[in-house]
């Protein structure tokens, strides 16, 4: 049997309490404090003898020169899993963060730096977010406009709220009539369609129409290739933590946000190897050790078989869970919902 099914219901509470002081003051948690603070109805020397047990079963621990305690990453396991609950934001904060976003014109970019923002805002503690990526992106609208003589700029925007321009050099000199004429044909005969869907159906259309297909597949194809956009915040709320710049769990975190490569992975084989909703890592969990020393909050958003993104926090592993997983949640709901009004429209 699992012994932490059998922890009494006054060990989870002082274990609670533990979890909840020390993230709140970075102190080592005494019995004493947790007597005079919660009024549990028993003595100190009670509260004092649950925690040694509680510290055997390996689920606090204490510093040489403290009499206090704090918790080892089991505790925090534990608290999250089993303590903590369903946790939301408050819905003054709900309403605040939505009307940021939506503030914010269909702008994709905007949208992810202000989700990074927003998280480590909150969460007090570094954040990450990747833009969304599609199978294949896909054809939304093309501009041609005439600037001069024979050179036309090409405007594509794709319905993963991408914006590519180009400057194109006609073999003969175009009216704008013209120009606007082919752009809105092509927007007809190309909505929705990938780079190759693209080549296809432009292979029975006029040269100069076929040649404009081509270069927009191109250029389509490129953005499949490349890997999203990584947007970060918040590393100066690692640093300002109590915590010193020079441990191991503020270079981990500098380490993963700086390291694109190593970030990718992590951020892939988290969300692969929990499924889906949020995932929460403390201390590696035996399977990153790059994350040993750190905890990684994380969740994926965005619209199946259409674009998907991950967003999380990172930081010790001494974080607020409840607001960390609150946020996580609820921003990730909100980019997903923004981002339905992008492929919606």
């Amino acid at each position: 049997m699992d012994v932490a099914s059998e922890l009494t219901t006054r060990q989870r509470t002082i274990l609670g309490l533990v979890v909840r002081e020390y993230v709140a003051t970075a102190a080592p948690v005494s019995s004493k404090s947790i007597t005079e603070q919660y009024g549990l109805g028993v003595s100190s020397a009670t509260v004092r003898n649950e925690m040694a047990y509680l510290e055997e079963l390996g689920y606090l621990t204490h510093p040489h020169t403290s009499a206090g305690r704090v918790p080892t990453e089991k505790g925090y396991r534990y608290f999250v899993q089993r303590l903590m609950g369903e946790v939301e934001l408050p819905l003054a904060e709900q309403r605040m963060i939505r009307h940021q976003f939506y503030q914010v014109s269909l702008d994709l970019e905007q949208w992810m730096r202000l989700a990074a923002t927003v998280l480590a805002r909150t969460a007090r503690t570094a954040a990450v977010v990747t833009s969304p990526r599609p199978n294949h992106c896909r054809f939304k609208h093309v501009e041609l406009i005439s600037t001069r003589g024979a050179v036309v700029l090409l405007i594509l925007v794709l319905e993963e709220g991408l914006v590519k321009q180009q400057m194109l050099t006609l073999t003969e000199v175009r009216s704008q009539e013209a120009l606007s004429q082919v752009s809105n044909w092509l927007n007809d005969a190309f909505r929705g369609l990938t780079a190759d869907e693209i080549i296809t159906e432009s292979r029975t259309l006029p040269a100069f129409e076929q040649e404009v297909g081509r270069i927009i597949a191109e250029t389509m194809r490129r953005v499949d290739r490349q890997g999203g956009e990584v947007y970060r915040d918040g590393l100066l709320n690692v640093v300002g933590q109590p915590e010193s710049t020079a441990s191991e769990s503020f270079q981990q975190v500098l380490r993963v946000l700086e390291e694109r490569a190593l970030l990718e992975t992590i951020l892939s084989d988290v969300l692969s190897f929990g499924g889906n909703g949020v995932q929460v890592v403390i201390g590696g969990e035996g399977h990153w050790d790059e994350l040993s020393e750190c905890s990684l909050v994380l969740a994926r958003y965005g619209i199946n078989g259409e674009a998907t993104g991950a967003l999380g926090v990172l930081g010790p592993t001494r974080m607020s869970y409840e607001r960390a997983i609150s946020v996580v949640r609820y921003v990730s709901r909100l980019l997903s919902d923004l981002l339905f009004t992008l492929y919606g429209s």
